[in-house]
């Protein structure tokens, strides 16, 4: 049905008025003709500023334009920027030196010393899409020993010898069954686990917490790190229980992946030898438990504010406000973090993968994190 313009239907309603009062009370003349006033030229808005990387495109944006700047603590934010400012990129060498000589008193004067020294960005694709995703990550933390006994039999595995001159090395699944992978790596375990799958996360996420009991007894505090990988291509054991059917498209979420892996014990090493890919660790002592683990910009990152980017979009160093909502639920999630960090499945321009920092909350949000992104970079002016 052709819709009639609310202008036109007004017009017709008056028109069917006067049609009905003209047969009640005789002729009526006709209205003067309406004469459309001169056409006045409007100034054309000006083109946006835009800046192209090459892997995003950045248009400049005013700051009414962050949804939510206004509410945001920045005070929680300052730390995240005073660690990055540890390795800052060039050019933010001046306003590092102001960050390290001023502590703000409140949000609000935090907010109004970022926006003196800084300019927003919107960030966007190169084909100018302005809305990207958004996953998390976590630190986990692991039951572990230094010695293997009872349930505490799997292995992590510090670099072996011969990874520099075995490419590619072992698979996951030929370092579980073959006696010449298992010889290569003998005596190179840093500690035991007892679940298969607390080896698994601590790969994926490529370092953690371990709650280390040592031979004698005592019990330590130490962070395993990342310190490389057998060269064999990640598999995500989420798509793989979705190639299975196992799972539907959008619940291959980590707490979905532990719950069909304890339900389906005897085939729990068929999907972790779905993913070939193995990673060594090194150990790492942990002077300050409310640090959390370098990220690729090599200074700690900052549970909430720090998110890992694609770096040929966002530079490592960089400020970034974020507009996006929490996990499984319409809350929003609007802040000022630092892109500190990187990963092999972050690619593209609006694309972040947010810190949650560790233990049970942030292994819960991390693990359901999949939402829909807007991004703006912060640069200095």
């Amino acid at each position: 049905m052709m819709t009639i313009p609310f202008g036109f239907r007004r017009f017709a309603a008056a028109a069917i008025l006067g049609v009905l009062t003209a047969c009640a009370s005789g002729p009526v003349s006709p209205p003067p003709p309406v004469v459309a006033p001169p056409a006045v030229d409007k100034p054309s808005a000006a083109p946006p500023v835009v800046m192209q990387r090459s892997r995003s495109r950045w248009v400049k944006a005013d700051w009414s334009e962050l949804p939510g700047w206004e509410a945001d603590a920045l005070m929680e934010w300052w730390p995240a920027l005073q660690r990055g400012c540890d390795k800052p990129p060039l050019e933010w060498a001046r306003i590092c030196i102001d960050a390290r000589n001023v502590t703000p008193a409140s949000n609000a004067s935090a907010r109004a010393w970022v926006q003196q020294r800084m300019q927003p960005w919107r960030v966007e694709s190169v084909d100018s899409a302005a809305e990207g995703l958004i996953t998390g990550y976590f630190e986990p933390l692991v039951e572990a020993r230094r010695v293997a006994g009872g349930s505490f039999r799997i292995p992590l595995h510090g670099a072996p010898a011969d990874l520099a001159t075995r490419k590619p090395y072992w698979t996951r699944q030929q370092i579980a069954t073959q006696p010449a992978a298992q010889a290569a790596l003998r005596g190179n375990a840093i500690a035991y686990v007892a679940d298969p799958l607390d080896a698994l996360v601590l790969q994926i996420q490529g370092s953690g917490r371990l709650q280390l009991t040592e031979a004698n007894g005592q019990r330590k505090l130490l962070r395993v790190a990342y310190a490389g990988h057998n060269d064999h291509p990640y598999r995500s054991v989420g798509k793989w229980l979705i190639d299975q059917g196992e799972l539907r498209t959008g619940e291959a979420s980590w707490p979905a992946i532990k719950a069909w892996a304890r339900a389906n014990p005897k085939r729990l090493d068929e999907m972790l030898w779905s993913n070939p890919r193995y990673v060594f660790f090194r150990e790492e002592a942990l002077p300050d438990p409310a640090l959390g683990p370098k990220g690729a910009q090599n200074v700690p990152l900052t549970p909430g504010r720090s998110i890992a980017v694609d770096a040929q979009s966002v530079p490592y160093g960089t400020p970034v406000w974020l507009d996006t909502t929490e996990p499984l639920a319409s809350t929003p999630l609007r802040r000022l973090v630092m892109a500190q960090d990187t990963g092999s499945a972050i690619v593209g321009a609006v694309r972040a993968d947010y810190f949650w920092g560790w233990g049970d909350t942030a292994e819960q949000q991390a693990g359901r994190m999949k939402q829909t992104l807007r991004m703006w970079a912060l640069l200095p002016k």
